[in-house]
C-alpha cells in the first residue's frame, strides 16, 4: 500500500541531495510521485520524475512499478525526440553512472513522449529506506543527465 507521505519524503531527499550547481531546484509532489526540474517556477516539459505506475500499464509488474528518471513531455513528438537525441548521442557519458537499467526511448504512456528511466518492479514501499533510495536514484539521473541537456 502506498504511504501518503512517501513522495514528500522522496522530495526532501532530492532537495537535500541535488547538486547546487545545477541551478534552482523546483519540486512538485503528488501522492503517487514527485517531479523535479531546474530554473523557472512553471513545471518544465523536460523534467525528472519518480512515480508509481500500475501493473495494467507495466505488465511485467504484479501490482505496480516505480519509475525513476528523466521525461520529455512536449506536445510535439519531434521536440521530445530532439531532447532524447541530445542524451542518447552522449550515452557513453551517462551510462556508466546510470547502468543498463536506464532505458532511453518511448515513454510509458503517451506515445509522443520520451524517457530515460528505469522501473523498479513491485518494490516494498513499506521498507523504511525506500524514500531515501528513490530520492538518491532520482538525483543520480539529475547529476548524470542535466549537464548534458544544457550543452548543444
Amino acid at each position: 500500500m502506498l504511504d501518503e507521505g512517501l513522495f514528500e519524503q522522496v522530495g526532501e531527499v532530492v532537495r537535500g541531495s541535488a547538486p547546487r550547481d545545477l541551478g534552482e531546484l523546483r519540486l512538485m509532489v503528488r501522492r503517487t510521485g514527485v517531479k523535479a526540474w531546474f530554473g523557472d517556477a512553471a513545471p518544465h516539459r523536460e523534467h525528472y520524475e519518480a512515480q508509481v505506475i500500475n501493473a495494467d500499464i507495466v505488465t511485467a509488474a504484479r501490482e505496480f512499478a516505480v519509475e525513476i528518471g528523466f521525461h520529455a513531455e512536449h506536445p510535439k513528438a519531434a521536440d521530445n525526440d530532439a531532447a532524447l537525441e541530445r542524451l542518447t548521442t552522449r550515452q557513453d557519458r551517462w551510462r556508466p553512472a546510470l547502468g543498463d537499467d536506464a532505458v532511453a526511448g518511448p515513454f510509458i504512456g503517451p506515445a509522443n513522449w520520451r524517457r530515460v528511466s528505469e522501473l523498479w518492479l513491485d518494490p516494498d514501499l513499506a521498507d523504511g529506506d525506500i524514500a531515501f533510495e528513490i530520492g538518491v536514484r532520482l538525483v543520480d539521473y539529475m547529476t548524470a543527465l542535466e549537464p548534458l541537456r544544457r550543452t548543444p
